[in-house]
């Protein structure tokens, strides 16, 4: 319970460095999508109904606080959770491999699904412009924030059940 607890804290807390915190800073060209980092890391260490519980999470922080249809982003991110607690039985979490090239996948199909359904949609058709100036700083941010909250992620979920295996 107490690691349901702290992971819906992170998201929190994530969410709120991502929207309050990250938009200050003037010399970030693009920042790193958090929530995004926290759903697929607890998809592909917890498994399937984890990761589509905590895309469930993310998705509604997103829409209750951003403009556009409700359940816009609660879609992306319940299918992306899902499929990265997909990989969790077919690779080994410890190694970083499969999370940072999960983390470019995710960040992909994260600006493609809002560039189709919010620019594509209004006759903007300039993709390149948009990969090279939105997905392509996003994607690096992104990665690079992957590679230093992910080994923390499994650290702290390492921890938490070994306290719980004590209780018990």
């Amino acid at each position: 319970m107490r690691r349901i607890g702290l992971n819906i804290l992170l998201m929190l807390l994530a969410f709120t460095i991502q929207s309050g915190v990250f938009p200050l800073l003037p010399f970030l060209a693009a920042t790193p999508n958090l929530l995004l980092i926290l759903t697929f890391s607890f998809g592909f260490i917890y498994g399937k109904s984890a990761g589509l519980w905590y895309g469930l999470l993310a998705g509604i922080l997103l829409d209750l606080f951003y403009s556009g249809p409700f359940g816009f982003y609660t879609l992306l991110f319940i299918h992306l959770g899902y499929f990265n607690g997909i990989c969790t039985k077919y690779y080994y979490e410890d190694y970083i491999t499969l999370p940072l090239i999960l983390s470019l996948i995710n960040e992909v199909a994260y600006n493609c699904y809002i560039y189709v359904f919010r620019f594509l949609i209004r006759n903007k058709l300039d993709f390149f412009f948009y990969f090279r100036e939105i997905i392509l700083p996003e994607m690096i941010f992104t990665t690079v924030a992957t590679l230093l909250l992910y080994r923390s992620f499994l650290f702290t979920n390492r921890r938490l059940e070994e306290l719980e295996k004590r209780r018990d």
